[in-house]
């Protein structure tokens, strides 16, 4: 059989010559086997391309609450990466997305939600970060931590309605407390105007947040040196929307008001991807905010 396969395979030694002494007359290399190299994209090459859209979930979320979002950006073309965030400490979380970020070859453009919003802010000084897009979210200035910021306004419902779960510290003395939402209160704090079918799914697959983070200062302020642009959900429940439109407006943010829960990406998922796009459009043709 192996013999029979060499025959099929191999053209005779005397059409082998001659076609070597024809490629040799002729003044054509003789190497027929090797395929051309592939190009090689410089890297201003790959800037120019259309941003990947990286998405960075919230605390009490996961990166399936962006699915919606996700599917209306992949039927128009546009690579995505929805990350997973550990969601343990503020500058492990950025870092962790920092180094996805520096995977994705070309210009990236953050979306962050909520404690996203924290994450993408310290995460967004990557070299290839073009802009910042906030979802309900948290825009810290250096130096600043969730706990500080939430203090200069009114708590919002959600501080009532938390769950503090201990977790062994690996290598710690003491144990870390987790935060989630108690389950009962999560559709009318977080989702109040999503389908509850899915809404009981999202309260019972929640992932938490490490207390730790709440205190822990923001290493960088991305939008100081990126284009920014905000989603203010008018009717959050979890942050006060003052906080976010105080971030924003400090930022001199491109901002959006609708009229949604704190789960906006759910609630208003076209206008959320009409942001999206408008932020694509301009960070690809290289205005600025």
């Amino acid at each position: 059989m192996e013999d029979e396969w060499k025959a099929w395979t191999t053209p005779p030694t005397h059409v082998s010559l001659a076609l070597h002494s024809r490629l040799l007359a002729s003044g054509t290399s003789t190497d027929i086997h090797r395929a051309p190299p592939p190009a090689v994209r410089t890297k201003e090459q790959n800037m120019n391309q259309t941003p990947t859209v990286v998405l960075v979930h919230g605390a009490f979320a996961d990166a399936s609450s962006f699915a919606g979002v996700v599917r209306e950006l992949l039927d128009t073309g546009t690579q995505v990466v929805a990350a997973a965030v550990p969601n343990r400490s503020l500058a492990a979380d950025a870092a962790y997305i920092a180094s996805l970020v520096r995977q994705v070859e070309g210009p990236v453009l953050l979306v962050g939600h909520s404690y996203g919003g924290a994450v993408i802010t310290v995460a967004g000084t990557e070299d290839n970060v073009v802009g910042l897009v906030y979802l309900a979210g948290y825009a810290l200035d250096e130096g600043e931590s969730l706990g500080e910021l939430q203090a200069r306004f009114p708590a919002p419902p959600l501080a009532d309605a938390l769950v503090y779960t201990p977790f062994p510290g690996h290598g710690q003395e003491e144990p870390g407390v987790d935060v989630s939402v108690h389950v009962g209160r999560f559709p009318e704090i977080f989702a109040a105007d999503v389908d509850p079918d899915l809404v009981r799914v999202l309260a019972v697959s929640q992932r938490p947040l490490a207390g730790a983070a709440f205190a822990e200062p923001a290493g960088a302020a991305a939008w100081r040196s990126r284009p920014s642009w905000g989603v203010v959900a008018a009717g959050d429940l979890a942050i006060n929307p003052d906080v976010q439109r105080f971030g924003y407006e400090r930022a001199q943010m491109k901002v959006t008001e609708l009229d949604s829960s704190h789960l906006v990406m759910h609630a208003r998922t076209r206008d959320v991807v009409g942001v999206i796009r408008e932020a694509l459009d301009s960070c690809a043709s290289g205005k600025q905010r």
